[in-house]
């Protein structure tokens, strides 16, 4: 007869381990997005000559 008890604990193993791996593959992801640099967006031209442009 199957040992049920010991074949759950090694799939519980193998999940954690799973786990681990996965939260190890986010963790590293996370840290390589953050050292990008990422460029600046200018969302407004704020020129002078364009600031009286809309008070026509």
């Amino acid at each position: 007869m199957p040992d049920y008890k010991e074949m759950y604990f090694q799939l519980a193993a193998k999940v954690a381990n799973a786990v681990d791996i996965l939260v190890e593959a986010q963790q590293q992801g996370e840290h390589d997005y953050s050292k990008e640099e990422s460029p600046v967006i200018l969302l407004k031209n704020s020129s002078p000559e364009e600031k009286g442009s809309d008070q026509a």
